[in-house]
């Protein structure tokens, strides 16, 4: 077995010296990464697929996240959150799609947000997203149960094997939990 690849981590953001980490994985057969990716990477195509964002605001130069971009999104009942792109690779053949972005707010959060596409033996794909975040409100969540963070996670993959396949997006994680998805910026979440 091929070695899978990991997510490449600012210093300061390293997992388990944050205050809330999560990791959530998928594995599918007969997809591919360019179908994955072609979701992933166009932030216009979200909302299609995700249901727990909304007000997404494109980078200027268009809806694919290529490095350096700056885009905006509201997702957990956050505000819109902006958001840098620090890595985005396109996936090929012996290499992982890669694309991640930060974003701190006035407040004092910080989050990375990081994900893995790549190619499997046996006409798989592996779809990675880990998330880091630091905050006194990251610090509640890590403690919950259930874990908002990483039920809104799954959801993501989820979706994006569901679109990938052409399925309609079915009942979330977090709408299973009664969390309001698609909320606005004027609702606070507790």
């Amino acid at each position: 077995m091929a070695t899978q690849s990991s997510i490449l981590w600012p210093e300061h953001l390293l997992p388990g010296y944050t205050d809330n980490f999560v990791s959530n994985e998928v594995i599918a057969v007969n997809l591919t990464t360019q179908q994955i990716w072609e979701l992933l990477a166009d932030i216009s195509r979200w909302n299609s697929y995700y249901k727990n964002c909304a007000q997404i605001t494109e980078p200027d130069a268009g809806s694919y996240l290529k490095e350096g971009s700056v885009f905006k999104f509201s997702t957990f009942g956050f505000p819109p959150l902006t958001c840098t792109v620090m890595e985005s690779v396109v996936p090929k053949q012996g290499t992982a799609g890669r694309l991640a972005w930060h974003s701190t707010t006035d407040d004092g959060l910080e989050v990375y947000h990081a994900w893995i596409v790549e190619e499997l033996e046996k006409d798989r794909v592996r779809i990675l997203t880990q998330e880091v975040q630091n905050g006194p409100v990251f610090k509640e969540w890590a403690r919950e149960a259930p874990n908002k963070m990483l039920l809104g996670h799954q959801d993501w993959l989820d979706g994006l094997v569901q679109a990938a396949r052409g399925q309609e997006v079915r009942r979330t994680n977090l709408e299973s939990v009664n969390f309001p998805v698609r909320q606005l910026d004027s609702k606070k979440v507790e």
